[in-house]
């Protein structure tokens, strides 16, 4: 796996055209190869202001090449506090040329999922920009709301959009782990976006599907709302889904908007879904 960027207790930025404005952030990053795989096939990037996690598919290394193209990718465009969201979809696009070129070393093919959330600029206002391709997932916690804000590219997704089967029952269906979009197999990059604004209190969590096949979404609000630092919030769901079998690899960041400076008034309707050329 590749790893890039680190847990960090405080970080403070001043938003651009707004002196008065300071946003103090803190955020932790973990992975762990479970207890069934040989290969650690997620990779992540935690260097503000962009936070994502690859989960990556082939095998025999090739899913590891290729979410650590995505991340490098993503961590190369990384110049300031804020990022333009188009500079963001530039890096995936580049990543996706990556992974082609990884693709011709298997047979099988390879890819990558991706999510996670960018800091950016809406006019002079804050936000997170919550991106994602395939089933890894990010959820927030914002005073009494929970919920998750992405949602999977999966056949099991649609199955349950159709109404065919429950939430509950797609956590066991036979399909669940065939994805409907990813970076590879020939598929070109298209992320959904939802813009979520940087308030104080909110908890952003940014996993691959390892954290989520062992934990349900009860299990997770109930981490995130225990009131522990971002780190021991992560250590602690990382630590659960081991204990209860780890079958895949689990990757966990946590991102905590500690404080702001001032008060600014933003759209509270979140999540929003991105535009439709993200549809």
């Amino acid at each position: 796996m590749t790893q890039i960027g680190r847990s960090t207790h405080r970080h403070t930025v001043t938003v651009p055209r707004r002196p008065d404005l300071e946003v103090t952030l803190s955020w932790a990053a973990l992975s762990d190869v479970g207890r069934k795989r040989a290969v650690n096939e997620d990779s992540f990037v935690a260097c503000n202001p962009v936070f994502a996690v690859a989960d990556g598919m082939g095998g025999h290394s090739a899913g590891d090449l290729a979410s650590a193209a995505v991340v490098m990718r993503l961590a190369e465009v990384i110049e300031t506090d804020f990022i333009d969201l188009d500079v963001v979809e530039h890096a995936l696009a580049a990543a996706s040329s990556d992974v082609e070129q990884v693709s011709h070393r298997t047979s099988l093919g390879t890819g990558t999922t991706v999510t996670g959330a960018a800091l950016t600029l809406v006019g002079s206002d804050p936000y997170w920009a919550v991106f994602n391709i395939g089933d890894s997932r990010v959820y927030q916690l914002r005073g009494r709301l929970f919920e998750q804000v992405t949602v999977d590219h999966s056949v099991v997704q649609e199955l349950v959009d159709a109404g065919a089967i429950s939430k509950e029952q797609a956590e066991h269906h036979p399909d669940s782990n065939v994805i409907t979009r990813a970076i590879g197999f020939n598929d070109s990059p298209s992320p959904d976006l939802w813009m979520i604004p940087v308030s104080e209190g909110l908890r952003l969590l940014i996993c691959s599907d390892g954290l989520t096949k062992e934990l349900s979404d009860d299990d997770i609000r109930s981490a995130m709302g225990e009131g522990k630092s971002a780190h021991d919030t992560a250590a602690t769901m990382l630590d659960s889904a081991l204990h209860r079998g780890g079958r895949d690899n689990i990757t966990v960041i946590v991102v905590d908007v500690i404080s702001t400076s001032s008060e600014f008034d933003l759209d509270q309707t979140v999540p929003r879904r991105g535009t439709g050329r993200h549809s």
